[in-house]
Order: structure tokens, then C-alpha cells, then sequence
């Protein structure tokens, strides 16, 4: 999805993250290692736990595994049973929140500001509640008094200007939005809602002067749409095609602005994208949900996110936006529901569509996945999207035949390929390469090398190939260094340097840059066994073994934890080098070499 407020990364957000989510006190999440993706509370355990300390605690493990819905469940009783804990009742109130139980969300922020009055989150959604229902006075007293939130400082006065423009007091809407002119990275978003609110009181000249102010290069989605509807609006449609034009020359294929251009085409005018207060504010809680959302704070822009389509439900960039969170977390189930209810133009919902496709495979409902993009394929003979989405769907399912039939499909739709491509030439060679097509692959990998030289992806899965088939072996190995020197943090590329420097027989050097991947990767068994057999090459036999069990204990395919036995069992044999993969048959028998890791599907 479109960055809304790229300007907002800059500045503040960018240093405080952390301590707004310890100011807010929002549920801890494990890592996926921790968690895993199967570990949702199942019926059975719901009714099985009783007491407050169990509840507590399953709750914590709930949100643990990011769900939310059985935390805030857990947590719902323990406080049942223990009303007056101040720290269990925000921890509930935010799951609640996250959930979407918005009523049950209402009752605990009562109770909350009741003892805690500063408490930003449940002061925004009480304040929401008060201008759904018109409560405009009761709305502003219940923000007026501030809070020590960081971020409250900044999405208040934004309210507050609203929530005065629906008192009908325009001197006190400005008044109230001006420290954000002045707020290091918030300047964008307060000339789009200072144009917003010049527009909704009737100054078309006030509201353009602060539309251009916002527009700015590189201007996001949600200001182009709103800025081209003021010059559609003002009878100046070649102004609004030709910013039309530029954010999709900026952003080629997107379908964002298709209901835009079709409307302008039809000589229509739009509404406003803001009609009243109501809408204002739930715009502004989006926009700064969103520029959180980009910058990792997931679970603040889910927040803000379930107020704004409180406040708005038509809203549905904040759907998609509820959506990729709840996606990003494994909640795969929910994250389809946000999707199903994104309104709007075509384009957003041809892009829910094909987000909802990705998380049917994820479910492994791989045939409903393919049955939607078939028939998105045909909705849209023209586009190429939903043809790459079908083959990585057949790809993740490991059905690589089909795969390689979409994205042929979809090259043909390509025309000429630009360098944005590459990926699809990449992961099409990466379904060649399962089928043993390596031709087909080394092919597809160099085409995609044409496109984009200094992809590291391409650099690390063709030089590591060529390596462990003992071809352009000084080729293969400058340029795994050069996708080392283009990702100097990534464990799989850095563990391929140090496989191929195995290969070639330099165990020394292997050793040294696959310790290094195994402390960015400490958990991955293909990289614990790699280091395993270098210790092993150079003659540190305990530490191998060790390296083995750990990639032992974590190894999930049949065939590694075979490997892995078999040398824990006997050893390592003799070690065969890339070069020697071409060189005459030995007399006797070769060995068996040690596994092989797969360069790059990573």
C-alpha cells in the first residue's frame, strides 16, 4: 500500500517508536521463532482455564503468538476477577482495541480515564464516541486536558482542530492545528488538513494555497486523490489528469486511480473527501496510523486504525491497512474479513483481492487461491498482476509445473520487460531450478542480472549455483561478495559466501563467514549445519558436532535431519571441492559429500 505521509518517517517517528510503545503499554510480541504460526488457543484450552493467575497468564501466552482475539479473552476474565489492577485493566483495554470490540473497548476506557484520565488511546476512542454522537463540547473537554503521550501531542491537536469545526468555531480549528505547522516532519500532514478544513468551510482559495503546500514531489495516494478531486471540483480537469498521470508514471501498473480516471473521463465531479468533522478526524487518525504502520509500528497503527473505521467505516484504505496488519501477524482468518470489506474504486479492491488470494495459500486453501486469480486473470486480459500472483500462490505450493506456466503467462502480457521485472524472471527461475531445468534457470537468473545488476537476491543464487556446479567458479564467488557488500546483515547471503568459500576448499575463510551467519541467523539449520562441517574441515570435531545437534533440533525437512544424523553418527567424509566436480571420475568410489544448502529461495 501507498506510504501516505513518507514525510511523517523523517524526524520524529524515526527515534521514537520504542518509547511510544512503552509509553502505551501495548501487548509484547514474540518473535516468529518464539511463537511460531500454529500457536492459536484452541477451544478446549478457552474453557479449561479457570483461575485469574491462569487466565493471566494464558492471555500473556495468547498475545505471545499474536491472537489477540483469545488474549483479550484470557485477560477479559482475569479482570473480571480482579477489577481494581490498573496495568491488567490497559493491557485489556488495548486487546480489546486490537480485536476490534469496539463496544467492549468503550466500557474499559471509561473505567480506564476514570482513574487514569491522561490515557491517550482510551481518551481518543471516548472522544470518537462523542462526535458520532455529536458531542462536540464533551469531545474537546475530553481531550483539552493533554497528556504525556508522545505521540498524543501530535494526533490531539488534529482532533481538537476538527472537533472545533464542528462547533462551528473555525478561529479555534486553526488555533488548534497550528503547533503542527511548526512539528519537525508533521508539516505535510498539517497543510492536508488545513486544506481539508479550508474546503469544508467554503475557502477554495485558503484550501488550494494549502493543497499545493502538501502536495509537494512525490506526493502519496490519499493527496493526489484529494487534491485532483479539488481540481475536478473547481472545473480544472487537465490539472487533476495530469496529477494523475504523474503518481502513475511514479507507481507504473497501479490500478489506485482507475475509478478517478474513469469518472474524470465520464465529466463527473467527486465529493470531497472529507464531508464533515466526523470524517476529518477519522482521516487524520488514519493518515498518522498509516505513516506508523510504515515505520513497524504495527500494533499503535492498529489502533488508531480500528478508531478511524469506528468513526468512518467507508474508509477503505484503512480496511487494507487493518488488513496488512493483521496479515503481517498471522491472523490470516481476520486479515481475509478486512480485506472482503474494502469499498472504494476497483483498484483498491482488485488489490484486496489479491492480497486475500496470498493468505488463502498461506491457509492452504491453494485451490479457492487459484480459482480468484483465474478469474481475475480473464476479469483483466490486459494486466500481468494477478498472473504473478497465481504463480507465486503455485509456487508456495510447491506445484512449480503450474508456476512456470502463470509466469510465462504473465511475461507474455509484459511486452518488453522493464527493470522493475527481475523478480518475476527470478522467481520463475527459481521453479525451473526445482524441476532440475537448471538451463532454463541459468537463463532466467541472467535475464533478471540484465535488468537489475545489483539485485543481491540474483547475485547470491547464481554465483552460489554456478559454484556448487563447479562453473565460472572466480565469477560465482565476486559475485556472492558483492551481494555480501549490498546486504552486509543478511545471514543467508553471508552464509552462502561461506558455503561457496567451502566449495572451493577454503574451510578457514568458511569458518569465519559462517560464524558470522550463524550469529544473524543463530536458529536456522541449513546455517548450523554448514558451520558443522567447516569445524569439522578444520579439525574442531567437537564444535561440529554441536553445530549438528542444533540444526538437528530445528531441522523441519526429512531429508536435512537424515544428513544431519548421518553425521553425527559417523563423521564427516572427505570433502569433495567445486573444482574437483569437473574434474576425470576418481578410480574408486567418491564419497559422499556433505549436504548441500540451496542458495536462495530465501
Amino acid at each position: 500500500m501507498d506510504t501516505l505521509f513518507v514525510a511523517l518517517k523523517r524526524g520524529f517517528l524515526a527515534g521514537t517508536i520504542a518509547g511510544l510503545l512503552a509509553v502505551g503499554g501495548l501487548p509484547a510480541r514474540a518473535t516468529a521463532a518464539q511463537a511460531g504460526t500454529d500457536a492459536r488457543l484452541s477451544a478446549e484450552t478457552l474453557a479449561a482455564v479457570t483461575t485469574v493467575t491462569g487466565s493471566y497468564l494464558a492471555g500473556r501466552h495468547a498475545q505471545q503468538t499474536d491472537d489477540w482475539a483469545a488474549a483479550a479473552e484470557f485477560m477479559g476474565r482475569a479482570l473480571a476477577s480482579d477489577p481494581g489492577n490498573l496495568a491488567l485493566l490497559r493491557r485489556t483495554y488495548l486487546l480489546q482495541l486490537g480485536d476490534g470490540r469496539i463496544g467492549d473497548a468503550a466500557d474499559l476506557a471509561r473505567r480506564l480515564t476514570s482513574v487514569e484520565p491522561g490515557n491517550h488511546l482510551a481518551a481518543t476512542l471516548l472522544a470518537a464516541d462523542d462526535v458520532i454522537a455529536g458531542r462536540f463540547a464533551e469531545a474537546q473537554a475530553r481531550l483539552a486536558g493533554g497528556t504525556d503521550d508522545a505521540l498524543a501531542r501530535y494526533v490531539e491537536p488534529i482532533m481538537l482542530a476538527w472537533i472545533a469545526v464542528g462547533r462551528g468555531d473555525l478561529s479555534a480549528a486553526w488555533s488548534a492545528l497550528e503547533p503542527m505547522s511548526k512539528a519537525q516532519g508533521f508539516a505535510v500532514l498539517h497543510n492536508f488538513h488545513a486544506g481539508l478544513i479550508a474546503e469544508h468551510a467554503g475557502d477554495a482559495v485558503a484550501a488550494e494555497s494549502w493543497f499545493l503546500k502538501a502536495i509537494g514531489a512525490g506526493a502519496p495516494l490519499r493527496i493526489v486523490q484529494t487534491v485532483g478531486g479539488f481540481f475536478e471540483r473547481a472545473g480544472r480537469p487537465e490539472e487533476a489528469r495530469a496529477l494523475y498521470g504523474k503518481f502513475i508514471a511514479d507507481n507504473p501498473g497501479t490500478l489506485l486511480l482507475q475509478a478517478d480516471l474513469d469518472r474524470l473521463a465520464r465529466g463527473e465531479k467527486p465529493a470531497p473527501t472529507v464531508a464533515d468533522p466526523r470524517q476529518g478526524i477519522a482521516e487524520a487518525l488514519f493518515d498518522i496510523g498509516s505513516a506508523l504502520n510504515q515505520e513497524g509500528a504495527g500494533e499503535l497503527a492498529l489502533m488508531y486504525g480500528r478508531i478511524a473505521v469506528h468513526l468512518r467505516a467507508d474508509l477503505p484504505l484503512a480496511r487494507l491497512m487493518i488488513g496488512d496488519i493483521l496479515a503481517q501477524r498471522t491472523r490470516y482468518e481476520a486479515a481475509l474479513a478486512e480485506y472482503s470489506a474494502v469499498g472504494g474504486g476497483d483498484g483498491l479492491r482488485w488489490t484486496a483481492r489479491l492480497r486475500s488470494a496470498g493468505l488463502l495459500e498461506k491457509l492452504g486453501r491453494t485451490d479457492e487461491a487459484v480459482a480468484l486469480l483465474d478469474a481475475m486473470a480473464a476479469e483483466r486480459p490486459e494486466r500481468a498482476d494477478a498472473l504473478i500472483e497465481l504463480g507465486d500462490v503455485q509456487r508456495g505450493a510447491e506445484r512449480f509445473d503450474q508456476a512456470i506456466a502463470a509466469y510465462d503467462a504473465a511475461l507474455e502480457r509484459l511486452g518488453e520487460p522493464q527493470a522493475r521485472h527481475w523478480l518475476l524472471y527470478y522467481t520463475r527461475a527459481i521453479s525451473y531450478d526445482k524441476t532440475k531445468r537448471w538451463t532454463e534457470a541459468e537463463r532466467d537468473l541472467q535475464r533478471a542480472l540484465e535488468l537489475s545488476p545489483d539485485q543481491p537476491l540474483l547475485l547470491n543464487y547464481l554465483g552460489y549455483s554456478w559454484i556448487d556446479r563447479g562453473v565460472n567458479l572466480d565469477r560465482g564467488r565476486s559475485m556472492i561478495e558483492r551481494a555480501v557488500q549490498l546486504k552486509p546483515s543478511d545471514g543467508y547471503i553471508i552464509d552462502s559466501l561461506g558455503w561457496a568459500l567451502y566449495r572451493l576448499g577454503d574451510f578457514g575463510g568458511a569458518v569465519t563467514h559462517l560464524e558470522r551467519a550463524v550469529e544473524l541467523k543463530p536458529l536456522d539449520p541449513t546455517i548450523n549445519d554448514h558451520l558443522g562441517d567447516a569445524y569439522w574441515q578444520v579439525g574442531r570435531r567437537a564444535e561440529a558436532r554441536f553445530q549438528w545437534r542444533r540444526a538437528l533440533q530445528n531441522a523441519e525437512e526429512p531429508e536435512l535431519a537424515k544428513t544431519i544424523q548421518a553425521k553425527l553418527d559417523n563423521g564427516l567424509p572427505r570433502h569433495q571441492t567445486a573444482a574437483d566436480l569437473n574434474a576425470p571420475a576418481p578410480q574408486s568410489p567418491a564419497p559422499q559429500g556433505p549436504a548441500q544448502g540451496q542458495p536462495a529461495a530465501r
